[in-house]
């Protein structure tokens, strides 16, 4: 590097293996325009089982809208994408003869299709044969020889936990309780189609859990050291929405316009993390949270954003105060406000609340360092001990 690069901030910015993001626009019309213009003739659909059960939902207005184009659906994905429903929904997708996944649903449904991407492209037929794909603990892509022509997918999401923005599937090992990624270009879905009516029969606790989630994403994704020019916009234009419009939902939960705004705000919010910005102690001590103790993703960022954002302003407290003003209160501490947007929404903002016991702060504690979000913290965290400071702020 010559004495004049040595001066810049060097970086890159991944552009995601996607091909259109379509919004506003009715799901199922959305998707079935979207399959034909792929020359798709048989799609095979993942969902959960709460959305099955629900007549005239985005579920069944897909299906409707897919008509002879449907050729099987699987809707016993769980929460955290356990690596037993993945293999399950692949098994299921190769003998329906699929040619293009589409996944309904929140963050589990789509990470776990994203992971079915992988299994049909490799022929994986159990839960142990996903082993050697796992990504290490920063998250490096393995190399993988694909067919000639891959199956993809759509995604079309209900919540707002931006899953559908991304080339990682986070996915569950059952016999560990850890959360793994896997990690390739085209895992990412060829088409995301945010329709706000999708989102209408989602219950609010989880559309306002994964909006926090995604509040998340943006506070992360500023605050990295490895944020740039080319993303720190994103951000806090993604945080000024998302801010805005929670609170405008639980006013007026039947206002799309508003619904919709949302969705951008998911959109904006995760384009650090996409482009290749790492996460930090947030994200990774959630996954210990969820993963190991079950607490859904969303209410891991309603509980573990603010005591991570007040840790960390020993070292970016003025950074710290770009955020406070997307969120409309220049002056006042970024933790704060995420707490109460969190408290405002009505979700936990404790340890307690989620039902973490005292008891089990050690092993969260330990297992955190195994999570690569927690190595890339602006803070740098080189204990346990670290990580239990954070896990005080949050109790």
């Amino acid at each position: 590097m010559t004495s004049d690069h040595a001066r810049l901030k060097a970086g890159s910015f991944n552009i995601q293996a996607q091909e259109r993001i379509v919004f506003g626009r009715p799901a199922g019309e959305a998707v079935l325009a979207e399959a034909k213009r792929y020359g798709a003739k048989r799609i095979f659909v993942t969902s959960t089982r709460s959305l099955a059960r629900l007549d005239g939902g985005p579920l069944q207005k897909l299906l409707d809208a897919l008509g002879p184009m449907h050729a099987g659906t699987y809707t016993e994905i769980s929460s955290h994408s356990p690596r037993e429903d993945v293999i399950a929904g692949a098994l299921a997708a190769r003998a329906s003869q699929a040619d293009l996944l589409v996944a309904l649903g929140g963050g589990s449904v789509i990470d776990a299709t994203k992971a079915m991407q992988l299994c049909l492209w490799l022929g994986l037929d159990t839960p142990a044969d996903m082993e050697p794909y796992t990504a290490g603990i920063n998250r490096e892509p393995v190399t993988i020889r694909l067919p000639v022509d891959p199956i993809r997918m759509i995604a079309v999401s209900t919540t707002l936990s931006a899953s559908d923005f991304t080339s990682v599937a986070g996915v569950t090992d059952s016999a560990t309780k850890t959360k793994q990624t896997f990690v390739h270009r085209l895992l990412a879905p060829r088409t995301v189609v945010m329709d706000p009516a999708a989102t209408l029969n989602t219950p609010l606790w989880l559309l306002f859990s994964t909006g926090m989630r995604s509040v998340d994403h943006a506070v992360e994704g500023y605050c990295s050291p490895a944020a740039h020019a080319g993303t720190e916009a994103l951000s806090l234009q993604g945080l000024r929405l998302l801010a805005r419009s929670l609170p405008a939902i639980k006013a007026d939960p039947a206002d799309l316009q508003t619904r919709l705004d949302a969705q951008v705000g998911m959109w904006q919010a995760i384009a650090a993390g996409a482009s290749g910005v790492p996460n930090g102690a947030s994200h990774g001590i959630g996954y210990v949270l969820g993963g190991t103790f079950g607490v859904p993703h969303g209410h891991t960022s309603c509980v573990m954003l603010p005591a991570v954002l007040a840790w960390n302003a020993a070292v970016n407290a003025g950074r710290q105060k770009a955020l406070s003003e997307a969120m409309g209160a220049p002056g006042r501490p970024a933790s704060e406000l995420v707490r109460e947007l969190a408290a405002a929404l009505g979700q936990p903002t404790t340890l307690r609340a989620v039902g973490i016991q005292r008891g089990n702060l050690d092993e969260i504690a330990e297992r955190a360092l195994g999570y690569g979000p927690v190595l890339n913290n602006p803070r740098p965290i080189a204990t346990s001990a670290d990580v239990m400071q954070i896990l005080e702020l949050a109790w």
